[in-house]
This record gives structure tokens, sequence and C-alpha cells, in this order.
């Protein structure tokens, strides 16, 4: 397991360090391949927020938590991130049946009274007009939406604008 710490208007120190470490190492048992934590540690209105991004062959978790303490939210994104494996076991194995880099075995199954997903209620069909960034955020502010989807008029690719809930806008691209 390879952890990346950052910090944004954050300065990180060696107890933290070891304390991120060790409680991640727990993580690891869910899986069988070398895998890469990325964590941002940031400041927001006198709370502390951490930002976790796993990335396995196969799998990705994602939190996003804000705490008074730092120590509190680290240990609200493990139990997160916990939670998160535990209810996309199944989806995850009849997905990834032949991908070894989850070990599902280690993966507690789900909690009975968790609630089932949801299912597709409605069917849209887009009209992917080729256009930029910029263009693509206005057209998202218009129809009041927190994403669009649109065909890069550079590229040619489909990607995904959204807004951040710090304001800002992100980009989901294709991995090449």
């Amino acid at each position: 397991m390879r952890i990346t710490i950052s910090g944004k208007n954050f300065n990180t120190y060696k107890h933290l360090e070891e304390t991120i470490e060790k409680k991640f190492e727990k993580l690891g048992k869910y899986f069988s391949d070398d895998i890469d934590v990325n964590l941002v540690l940031s400041q927001e209105r006198n709370k502390d927020k951490i930002e976790v991004n796993i990335n396995a062959k196969g799998a990705q978790f994602r939190t996003e938590q804000v705490a008074d303490d730092v120590y509190e939210g680290i240990d609200k994104a493990i139990d997160k991130l916990s939670r998160q494996m535990s209810k996309l076991k199944g989806k995850l194995q009849k997905r990834y049946t032949d991908n070894k880099s989850v070990r599902f075995e280690a993966i507690p199954a789900p909690e009975p009274h968790e609630e089932e997903l949801g299912t597709v209620v409605k069917t849209k069909q887009i009209d992917l007009r080729p256009m930029d960034q910029e263009e693509a955020i206005l057209q998202m502010e218009m129809s009041e939406h927190d994403f669009y989807i649109f065909r890069d008029m550079e590229s040619g690719e489909i990607k995904v604008i959204y807004k951040r809930n710090d304001g800002d806008y992100g980009l989901l691209e294709e991995a090449l």
C-alpha cells in the first residue's frame, strides 16, 4: 500500500503521518495488489477536511470528511471506506470476477438493514455537440444541474464537467 499524504493550508507532522499509515494499513487486507492511497488534508472554516482516494486495479473508493479534529476525521474516513467496500462487495464480485486486485473474502458482508440501490426510472437522450470547457460550464449553469456531459471540441472525447463543493469545477475524462 502506497500512501501519499499532502496538505492544503495544513501542516502535517510525523505523529499524524504515522497514525494515518497505521490506520490505513488496516484497509490493506481488502486488497491483494499494491494500491495507491491519496490523502489530502486541509482546513476549512476552523474544521479539518480529509479527502481520500483509493485506486486499485478495477476498483476506486473515495470519501471526503469534515471534523473538528483531524484524528476524528481520519476515523470517519476509515469507517466510510469500510462501509463502501462492504456495500459494493456483491457488485464488485459480479463485475470483476476475474480481476484479482480486490480480495473479496476479506471484505465483510453487507449489513442486512442497508437499503438496496435504486432503479433507473427515467432515461434521457442528449445531443453531445462539440464545445469547450467554458461553454460546458455555461450550459451547466443555465440548466441548473451539478454536472454537464459534452464532447470536447479539440479532442472529440466525451467529458463531464461538474460543480465541486468548494465552488470550483471538476472535469472527468476517460483514462487511457
